[in-house]
Order: C-alpha cells, then sequence, then structure tokens
C-alpha cells in the first residue's frame, strides 16, 4: 500500500477512464494527487473518491491544450503540495476516422492540440520542478497506434507517433538527472469513451467487445485498470533503472 508513499502526482484526463484509475490506485498507494481534467465534474467525482477512502487529491481545471493554463496549474500544484515527483501524461483524443488526403487542417490541429501539445506543455512545466528534485518519473500515454499501421484514425496514429519519439528523446536528455521518461502503449482499453464509440457499431456494444477480443491474442480487450498498474510500476521506485521504455498493455496485439 506504500509504493508511492510521500510522493506527488499529476495525473491529466484524471476524471474518466485510465487516467481515473490510476489516480485512485496511486492515492491507494500512498502519492498525493493532483487531479487534472477539463471536466469538472468528472474531476472532482475522482477527488471525492479518493478522499472518501483516506487518500489526498485535489482538483484542477485544466486544458491541456492551453499553455497558459497548464503553467499555472502546475505551479499551483508544486505550491500545494511543495514538489511534483510524478506526471502521468494521459489527457488525449482520438479525433476524425479519416484518410490524411480527407482531413482538415482543423481536424488535425484538434488531435495534436491536446494529444502532442498537452504532453509538450505539461512536460514543459513539471521538469523544472523535478530538477530541483534531481529525480522524477514521467509516464507518456501513447498507443499501439503509435508504433503499428491500422485502417482507421490517421492523425490518432501520428499523434500517438510523436508521443513515442517525445518520450525516447526525454528520456535521454534528462537521464542525468534521474528523471526517468517512459511510454504506455496500450491496445484496446475498455474505457467510457470506447464503450460509447463501440456502442455506435453495427450490432452494439457487445459485437464491438467480440470484434476486438479477437484482435487480441490474449482473447479479450483490457480495462482501465491494467494500464493503471503499468503506471504504478514506471511511476515507482521500482523502476528506478527504467527510462525510454516502451510498455506494451495490449493482450499480445503488438508480438503478432
Amino acid at each position: 500500500m506504500d509504493r508511492l508513499k510521500n510522493k506527488v502526482a499529476i495525473v491529466t484526463g484524471a476524471g474518466a477512464g485510465m487516467g481515473r484509475e490510476t489516480s485512485i490506485l496511486f492515492a491507494k498507494e500512498g502519492c498525493a494527487v493532483a487531479v487534472f481534467e477539463v471536466n469538472e465534474q468528472n474531476g472532482m467525482q475522482t477527488v471525492n473518491d479518493i478522499i472518501a477512502n483516506g487518500g489526498v487529491a485535489k482538483f484542477w481545471k485544466v486544458d491541456v491544450s492551453n499553455e497558459e493554463n497548464v503553467r499555472q496549474a502546475v505551479d499551483e500544484v508544486a505550491a500545494t503540495f511543495g514538489k511534483i515527483d510524478i506526471l502521468i501524461n494521459n489527457a488525449g483524443i482520438t479525433g476524425v476516422d479519416k484518410k490524411t488526403h480527407e482531413l482538415t487542417v482543423a481536424e488535425w490541429d484538434q488531435v495534436f492540440n491536446v494529444d502532442v501539445k498537452g504532453v509538450f506543455y505539461c512536460t514543459k512545466y513539471v521538469v523544472p520542478y523535478m530538477l530541483k528534485n534531481q529525480k522524477g518519473s514521467i509516464v507518456n500515454l501513447s498507443s499501439i497506434y503509435g508504433t503499428l499501421g491500422a485502417h482507421e484514425l490517421t492523425p490518432y496514429h501520428a499523434a500517438k507517433g510523436a508521443v513515442f519519439a517525445m518520450t525516447r528523446q526525454d528520456a535521454i536528455s534528462y537521464a542525468k538527472n534521474n528523471i526517468r521518461v517512459n511510454s504506455i502503449h496500450p491496445g484496446t482499453i475498455m474505457t467510457p469513451l470506447v464503450k460509447e464509440l463501440g456502442s455506435r457499431m453495427e450490432g452494439g456494444l457487445p459485437a464491438y467487445e467480440k470484434l476486438m477480443s479477437e484482435k487480441h491474442p490474449i482473447g479479450h480487450a483490457g480495462e482501465p485498470i491494467d494500464v493503471a498498474y503499468g503506471c504504478l510500476y514506471l511511476a515507482s521506485d521500482e523502476a528506478k533503472f527504467v527510462t525510454g521504455a516502451q510498455l506494451y498493455i495490449d493482450g499480445g496485439y503488438s508480438a503478432m
């Protein structure tokens, strides 16, 4: 229960799905959690659930695509908790499902503003606090689509590929400062967003789950808690010799 005892973490997109489960798990392991979420109702729900179970958490309404919003919130987290040990760059969107020649600039920018600039802004303003302590862990949520091709979601693939590349570069840049930077590459995870998208296909959510289960060698899709445990390992001191790594939590999808 103390794998993150006395640590302070920022988790972006912490109001639902993987971000919510990660925040709750971190708090159970002794971490004070700064909940960054653009949806105030969802963010406060995460905070309230953590506090109700004896944990420590505080909500910040943050749009990760807004640099000034991120800068101010990060500074407030450091002032509130005294330090920042962990950054989980989880916030992201999938965007439209179009091929490159069909995309508008606005549709492309919408995804990159959140999925890539969001990681950039949060890392940019958190790292100085980690440099003060000469220690820290950053976990970037990429995707199997950041390293593999597929027949859908072109801008999402490109954005998650950028996150993958940023992770490796930052891992090298900050290694001598004992700031570790790693990426997680989930397969299909049954988050509320994925369930909503799946419910739109012919046959509804059951048909979608069946389709996705067949694509993963392990025989089923993942759950948000599966990714949360990966974040916990990479954020903890158990991973003190791990940086620049890619953790695939995908039921064997990328092994095919």
